[in-house]
């Protein structure tokens, strides 16, 4: 018999931590609401991610702000200058369509 675990692994070995782009699972539901906009949209859209990417920024905003994730810039994330003025109109459209 081999000395590794139940699927071959090695046992007594530490496990490591996950790269960058892991982080916890939203277990108390802080975010729901952003996720649900978000996949409504991808769905609507016919998945096309552009489409969203306002409501991709409002739900890592969120994680972050519950930290869910760790708080970086949004530029390192992949939003620049012209994606925040698309989010800013976006937003706005959404506001006038509430009211």
């Amino acid at each position: 018999m081999s000395a590794g675990g139940a699927f071959g692994g090695n046992r007594g070995l530490r496990p490591v931590p996950p790269e960058k782009g892991v982080f916890p699972l939203d277990h108390m539901h802080l975010c729901d609401l952003e996720k649900k906009e978000y996949l409504s949209c991808l769905k609507s859209a016919g998945h096309k991610s552009e489409e969203c990417r306002h409501l991709s920024r409002k739900y890592l905003e969120c994680r972050m702000e519950k930290n869910l994730m760790a708080k970086q810039d949004m530029s390192e994330l992949g939003f620049g200058k012209n994606v925040d003025a698309e989010t800013k109109s976006e937003e706005k459209t959404e506001q006038t369509k509430e009211k």
